[in-house]
């Protein structure tokens, strides 16, 4: 079997790019491999956060994932900070990265932008992110298309430290990106992805949000004056999102939706998808209900921090005895 990691901030309520673009493949891939998935705490301080506030967010993200179907008896789940090993091996990483490589990482010049000067953090993200995938022998990394130059990266660094200190140091894991819809764009402005950080509230749907919320969301989406349903990313971005979403939720190809509304309003086409992600989500929100308050939810991160923990540990161990670390030989 192989090995998939993967792991979401706690941000609070997760919208739907997140869930379409990597957190419903989670699911998928328990059948078939061995699965870690992380709330990635550590992630989250890039920027301050309300102590509190964090500590909710942590809960929130670990029952949402265990509504959206992933099943600890299946998948090892637990809290990123609660393994030494992400914070030790992230510094190994360091070691080997460069100043350049990292000021090119596109999601750092977007966050520092009109910065005179960012947090530190920021810049260093992504060899954090490189040292929780490598830190279980990773296979296989699913995660939206906006995380490849990220992956691109760990596999830098990976096949540089394998090269400098032994081909065994670290297995070099791949990227599963969902093809279609793996980018979900914000409903007020398709040129932009899909964001919790957006000002207006109706520019995203997240997996909790009431059915009038969801509709209002979906009803208020931007389209455009033409009034002919046809899938045009360049000249109508805005109806292609809704029928990226539509196709991904449905898994019926966008062809198939185009023909089914051909000659209908962008009307009935947002009416029936707002009750289609309503109907959708409604499961998720029931699961999550019955889950976030529960012992259970606790009981299952400890057990995942545990097993976790032992993974880590194995691989740190090997780093350190490859890099000439330590004096536990």
């Amino acid at each position: 079997m192989k090995r998939v990691f993967s792991g979401i901030q706690p941000t609070g309520n997760i919208h739907l790019g997140n869930y379409l673009g990597a957190l419903r493949q989670f699911v998928d891939l328990q059948k078939d491999n061995e699965c870690i998935y992380c709330i990635v705490d550590m992630h989250a301080i890039t920027v301050p956060k309300d102590p509190e506030t964090l500590k909710k967010n942590i809960m929130d993200v670990a029952a949402l994932y265990l509504a959206i179907g992933i099943d600890p008896d299946k998948s090892i789940v637990f809290v990123q900070s609660d393994v030494p090993g992400h914070a030790e091996l992230s510094w190994i990483l360091t070691c080997s990265s460069y100043t350049g490589e990292l000021s090119r990482m596109t999601q750092y010049k977007q966050k520092s932008k009109m910065q005179e000067s960012a947090p530190t953090g920021l810049f260093m993200y992504p060899v954090l992110m490189a040292a929780d995938i490598l830190l279980y022998d990773t296979n296989i990394v699913p995660v939206g298309d906006d995380q490849k130059q990220h992956i691109e990266l760990t596999r830098d660094l990976a096949k540089r430290v394998n090269g400098k200190y032994g081909e065994d140091t670290f297995v070099i894991p791949e990227g599963r990106y969902m093809k279609s819809g793996a980018r979900i764009m914000s409903l007020d402005d398709p040129s932009s992805k899909m964001s919790k950080s957006a000002e207006n509230e109706y520019s995203r749907i997240q997996l909790l949000d009431s059915p009038s919320k969801i509709k209002k969301s979906i009803m208020r989406a931007t389209t455009d004056s033409e009034g002919i349903i046809r899938y045009d990313v360049e000249n109508q971005p805005g109806l292609a999102n809704l029928l990226n979403i539509y196709s991904v939720v449905t898994e019926k190809p966008v062809e198939d939706i185009v023909k089914e509304y051909d000659g209908k309003g962008y009307g009935a086409l947002k009416k029936d998808l707002a009750e289609i992600l309503i109907e959708s989500l409604a499961p998720i929100q029931k699961s999550y209900n019955d889950i976030r308050n529960s012992d259970e939810l606790k009981r299952i991160l400890a057990d995942g921090a545990e097993k976790a923990n032992a993974i880590a540990e194995k691989t740190v161990k090997r780093v350190k005895d490859n890099f000439g670390l330590g004096n536990r030989f």
